[in-house]
């Protein structure tokens, strides 16, 4: 049927690559990631409407729409151009498809196979890794890949960069994911890896750390343009929900 379970995920999948793409090329995956990866539905559809159908100043990204919707074609598709040529670039256009459809495995064995040669440290396949081994619960694969592309600028900026922090937190390795953290804060920015930094404290029980954390990106919000707040929204709302917590254990203690 046409609106059966399996075909609503591919809709919300299709969903978060439109969305991702387009902020990726318009620059706003700071904002974004985050909300469009923890909220898929929502998330996916206030960012269309807060980034695409309300700003008109930004070019519509080129995006094959038929893809979307059907992503086991699209992935078909990509098959038949890995098996009629085999390189770099479509083994990796068909990792990504196959870890946007959550096929992580398949994806896993097409990243490591095709860091070979010139190839072998490729910014962008070891970031997918990073990704891919992080949604295995492979923490101890996500540190050393992280490793690799951590020198780079960009790394501070990325997803890989907060998933690293939290592959080494739940290796038991505290301190150093700390101080990652600590990398990733910045005033009037950077709020959804400071949200992750508020949680992370919250759960070695450094609840005071945490208010703190979560009080000073609240204060922040006032000082934003319309669209930073728009953009950092559900951060916001998820870091008022997180204060009330921290509120309701003080009063029980």
């Amino acid at each position: 049927m046409l609106f059966s379970g399996g075909y609503i995920y591919y809709i919300t999948i299709g969903l978060q690559a439109v969305c991702v793409i387009h902020s990726l090329r318009i620059g706003t995956q700071n904002k974004w990631i985050w909300i469009i990866i923890f909220l898929p539905v929502i998330g996916s559809l206030y960012y269309i409407y807060s980034e695409i159908l309300s700003n008109r100043s930004f070019k519509a990204p080129n995006i094959d729409v038929a893809a979307v919707f059907n992503p086991a074609g699209k992935i078909r598709k990509l098959e038949e151009e890995v098996r009629f040529t085999d390189t770099f670039t479509n083994r990796v256009k068909l990792a990504d498809a196959y870890l946007a459809a959550g096929l992580t495995d398949k994806a896993i064995e097409l990243y490591t196979g095709s860091l070979t040669g010139a190839f072998s440290e490729n910014e962008h396949v070891l970031a997918q890794l990073v990704i891919a081994y992080y949604q295995q619960q492979q923490y101890d694969k996500v540190i050393p890949i992280a490793k690799r592309i951590y020198k780079l600028p960009q790394f501070i900026r990325s997803r890989a960069h907060i998933l690293y922090a939290q592959a080494l937190e739940h290796t038991g390795n505290t301190g150093e994911a700390e101080n990652e953290f600590k990398l990733m804060k910045g005033r009037y920015a950077y709020f959804g890896p400071r949200y992750e930094y508020g949680l992370f404290l919250m759960r070695g029980g450094r609840y005071a750390e945490a208010d703190t954390v979560f009080t000073e990106m609240l204060n922040e919000e006032q000082h934003l343009s319309q669209m930073e707040k728009k953009g950092n929204r559900v951060w916001f709302a998820k870091t008022r929900e997180e204060l009330k917590k921290i509120n309701s254990l003080q009063k029980t203690v």
